[in-house]
């Protein structure tokens, strides 16, 4: 989901380092609270910001399927002005979060990787029609880079909290491998949602994958822990995020 989301901001032309202390987290050092992810569905409305002026250019429903072993995530985008549905799939261990599937289809590009002691699959540039088998080893634990925003929301967050994210990523136009996510900065503040007052946590990331040129603030309810709504700054073209409910 991260890389389709960088791609469609390129597409529509209003896109979409601080290292914390802490050792990474990683599946091997996972503080999150596993008891606050559930199995369901939300949607989020996408829009692109000109000034005041919110134009919505899509959409994005994520499903959580929480079972014994496994969790899956699948995220559909429908934007506006395309009749083809980016659709990603994310498949992570319920007690470790350990990467096991990831896929990625849309207009720009099909992507399959399966993570064991290799990560293997293909990249299809659609584009080029040219097809990529995929083999790489690595040697450091890492979560699913279309899984650190989930992860995000069930982090031990308070004020003040900043960490470094281990991530993988696959993406040949930028890059291959075990790259970092970055929690910057987390504050406790409240906001008018569907005309309600709500305490939510702010936290500020950016990431690699953007060269730590995306800035993503997500706006977390301090009871549900549901994402409210997601701000996106893009060398100063802004977009937002909001939940339907």
């Amino acid at each position: 989901m991260k890389n389709t989301l960088y791609i469609l901001l390129f597409i529509f032309g209003a896109a979409v380092q601080v290292f914390s202390q802490e050792t990474l987290l990683s599946p091997s050092n996972n503080t999150a609270n596993k008891k606050l992810i559930n199995s369901g569905t939300s949607e989020m409305s996408w829009f692109m910001l000109q000034d005041t002026i919110k134009i919505q250019i899509g959409s994005i429903q994520t499903q959580i399927q929480k079972e014994k072993v496994k969790i899956s995530i699948i995220t559909t985008v429908n934007m506006k002005q395309s009749s083809t549905k980016w659709i990603d799939s994310t498949i992570v261990e319920s007690e470790t979060f350990k990467p096991i599937y990831h896929s990625s289809f849309n207009q720009q590009r099909d992507m399959v990787l399966k993570f064991g002691e290799k990560i293997t699959g293909y990249y299809l540039d659609k584009q080029t029609i040219t097809k990529t088998e995929i083999s790489e080893k690595v040697d450091k634990p890492f979560f699913d880079s279309n899984f650190y925003p989930q992860l995000i929301r069930f982090l031990p967050l308070k004020n003040g909290y900043s960490n470094t994210i281990s991530i993988f990523d696959y993406n040949p136009t930028s890059k291959i491998g075990v790259i970092t996510a970055t929690i910057k900065n987390t504050e406790e503040t409240s906001i008018n949602f569907n005309g309600k007052k709500t305490k939510v946590w702010k936290v500020e990331t950016t990431d690699d994958i953007s060269n730590n040129t995306a800035i993503m603030i997500y706006f977390i309810d301090k009871s549900t822990r549901k994402i409210l709504k997601q701000e996106i700054d893009f060398g100063g073209r802004k977009m937002l995020m909001e939940l339907v409910e």
